[in-house]
């Protein structure tokens, strides 16, 4: 028996993180990746969830160090037998912000110059209101742990999730063909199902793909059972 919490974000400030680089464009996909969801919902540090991460490998108040840690990070929801599928818009708007700098050596290494070079940028971020979904599948109830209000983002936007249903349910005795409207991250689902054919989201850390034909055990959810969720998912590192 497993939990499925269908949930729902809607932003309050502008969400920026560079999913693309394109010249001076620094452009934001309306995706949220799960890796990025875990951490904003307190998944990584929390004590109520993985009780094996170590204050030095805690990212809750200080990054001593610019190093990813996912698989350290991640691995025990696997034992906790809790996962979260990639946020995927619902509706969203874009806006385009235009910054400028100029060269400041002269008051970082005390040089002197004759010249302040400007230069600038464009940052094509995701606006206030725009909503995305998402799923949560754990194999004990957490809904009353998880946060109302979180961050997200290169700027830390404030952003607010609902659950908007939630079921319990049991895998399917049999495996199936079907298709997944939502975007999935490859490493988690290729370890337990088959997949058949699916589009690419280049993202970083790990591109994600999205109108995906797998073949695998499956989740029923929704009032209707129409909605297929792959079983199984864990967070893999590897291929």
């Amino acid at each position: 028996m497993s939990f499925i919490y269908y949930c729902q974000i809607e932003l309050h400030d502008s969400m920026y993180h560079a999913t693309r680089e394109i010249g001076r464009l620094y452009e934001t996909e309306p995706i949220i990746h799960n890796y990025a969801l875990c951490y904003a919902l307190g998944l990584v540090d929390s004590k109520k969830y993985a009780t094996t991460v170590s204050e030095e490998d805690s990212y809750r108040y200080f990054c001593p160090e610019q190093v990813p840690k996912y698989e350290q990070h991640l691995t025990p929801l696997n034992q906790q037998g809790i996962y979260v599928t990639p946020a995927a818009s619902i509706h969203h708007t874009s806006i385009l912000n235009t910054w400028k700098y100029a060269n400041n050596n002269y008051h970082v290494e005390m040089e002197k110059t004759q010249k302040n070079i400007p230069s600038f940028g464009r940052a094509k971020e995701i606006a206030p209101e725009s909503k995305f979904e998402f799923f949560i599948i754990s194999q004990k109830d957490i809904k009353d742990l998880l946060p109302k209000w979180i961050r997200l983002g290169k700027w830390m936007s404030k952003a607010e999730v609902t659950v908007m249903e939630t079921q319990t349910v049991n895998p399917s005795n049999s495996d199936k063909e079907f298709m997944v409207p939502f975007p999935l991250n490859p490493l988690d689902v290729m370890f337990s199902h088959q997949v058949i054919s699916y589009d690419v989201i280049n993202m970083s850390p790990v591109s994600l793909i999205e109108n995906v034909r797998v073949k695998g055990r499956f989740y029923q959810f929704g009032q209707s059972s129409q909605l297929e969720i792959p079983a199984g998912m864990q967070y893999r590192f590897k291929f």
